[in-house]
């Protein structure tokens, strides 16, 4: 559904590196506290969970997966749980509010873009961007400068000056997506306490996707008859149209104005070419009906003075030509005396061999 590349039930080549990619930046990066999950220690832990579901492709999808990966869990709420001895009880929302995940920092993950082996640098490539760039280098740090992951891929060589100056770009890129995924999630509080709804929750009721308001413009449809006159008078005289259509070759027809339709015509060089084809392929096939007429001749005179000897030797090679058209009775000649002449050799090299035994 993201993108037509993709196949349904089953995960592509990008879509396993960035699952990799995101798995490396929040959970190697430590960014959520472990411990604050044990409920009890050594037996009861509570699991956390991230399912990512792309709705539309459009290039630079795993910036956009780490954002909405590190905002969901910041946004998430778990159970509110107490233990007295070996009883464990797991409060509803309903009687005790929910405790948010204990989070000691907030990985982003940048991309950079390469074209012409690291010339040319581009940031949040989209994807027709993506389809003809050299190289990818993927950084993910947090509002700190701490450089939590780093990935190159697409087989470009990078010096150490553009590694450098990519991180100082990420760092910029990094403290501003903090800030609005913070000022969103305070915003998000705010709705909250108030009893109102926010974000994905508001786009529910109204069946949209996106939360995006736009104020509803108000159009004036008076005198557009008017106005549309005018424009009509004002613009240029529409030029001479053909009615009929215009057959110029069978199966090609032309309507109104344009170039002629030349499909079907071969071009000057075309037509020289075909016609050299066809004088060189009416000459072999006449070299090969005299060599045959010449073969059937010898064969006929070598028959009443000597019979034929065919030597032994594997380097000379014998080639046939066969003619295209040739009436069926020379034909059939031709071949009863092969055969014989053949025949009369291989009786011969037998009687040789017998008498060299």
């Amino acid at each position: 559904m993201a993108a037509p590349g993709f196949e349904p039930g089953r995960q592509s080549e990008l879509l396993v590196k960035l699952n990799r990619l995101i798995e490396r930046c929040l959970r190697n990066s430590k960014c959520i506290d472990t411990e604050s999950l044990c409920i009890v220690a050594g037996e009861k832990v509570w699991q956390i969970r991230l399912d990512l579901h792309l709705l539309n492709h459009d290039g630079n999808i795993t910036d956009a997966a780490g954002m909405a990966g590190i905002a969901a869990l910041c946004h998430f709420r778990r159970p509110e749980v107490s233990v007295q001895g070996d009883e464990v009880t797991v409060y509803t929302p309903e009687e005790r509010d929910p405790v948010p995940l204990s989070i000691h920092h907030m990985p982003v993950c940048v991309s950079f873009a390469f074209f012409q082996q690291g010339t040319y640098l581009l940031v949040d490539p989209s994807e027709r961007e993506e389809s003809v760039m050299d190289g990818v280098l993927v950084i993910a740090m947090n509002k700190h400068q701490e450089i939590c992951t780093i990935q190159s891929s697409g087989g470009i060589m990078l010096v150490k000056d553009q590694v450098l100056r990519c991180s100082k770009i990420t760092a910029v890129k990094v403290a501003e997506i903090t800030e609005l995924i913070q000022k969103a999630l305070e915003n998000d509080q705010k709705v909250r306490k108030e009893g109102g709804k926010f974000g994905f929750a508001e786009s529910i009721p109204n069946q949209k996707i996106t939360a995006f308001k736009m104020e509803s413009a108000a159009v004036d449809t008076n005198n557009v008859e008017e106005q549309a006159e005018e424009i009509i008078t004002k613009a240029d005289p529409p030029s001479e149209v053909f009615a009929k259509p215009i057959l110029h070759t069978p199966g090609t027809a032309q309507i109104g104005e344009g170039i002629e339709n030349s499909w079907g015509d071969l071009e000057e060089s075309e037509k020289e070419e075909a016609v050299e084809e066809e004088g060189e392929s009416e000459t072999p096939s006449l070299k090969c009906q005299k060599m045959e007429a010449e073969d059937t001749s010898t064969l006929t005179e070598t028959e009443k003075d000597e019979p034929i000897v065919l030597s032994d030797s594997e380097e000379e090679e014998v080639v046939i030509l066969e003619p295209q058209e040739l009436p069926k009775k020379t034909r059939t000649q031709t071949n009863s005396k092969q055969e014989s002449t053949s025949k009369k050799a291989f009786n011969k090299r037998r009687r040789k061999k017998r008498a060299a035994y």
